[in-house]
């Protein structure tokens, strides 16, 4: 066969699979999607028995941080910075979980290694 003249695969056959190319299009829009939806969601956590509330959203931005009045005391203003670390420390685990969870439902699991710089 003279060179040049071999047959062409064609990507995008009718019935066959689709575009390589277009699936991870179509996976760029729904990891974006997803990650706008989880700005809107939140996760929230507790320290010291319910002392002291963190609400997180899924992009790991407090929204709020609650603090019952019986546990503030000027004497042991330590004990409340460890609570609040706590609770904030536990907000992030819980909103990276929520990421990955709703981020892995689109990759099925896969590790996309090298390929997460095309998708982002």
């Amino acid at each position: 066969m003279a060179k040049g003249k071999g047959r062409r695969i064609q990507a995008n056959r009718p019935g066959g699979r689709p575009d390589v190319r277009q699936q991870i299009r179509i996976l760029q829009e729904q990891m974006l999607s997803t990650q706008e939806a989880l700005g809107e969601q939140t996760v929230s956590t507790t320290a010291g028995g319910g002392v002291v509330q963190v609400v997180m959203t899924g992009h790991q931005r407090v929204q709020a941080i609650t603090i019952d009045p019986e546990v503030v005391d000027p004497e042991d203003v330590e004990m409340l910075q460890d609570l609040i670390i706590a609770a904030v420390n536990e907000a992030i685990e819980k909103s990276q979980a929520l990421a990955a969870d709703q981020m892995g439902s689109l990759t099925g699991g896969l590790n996309l290694g090298g390929l997460g710089g095309l998708l982002g």
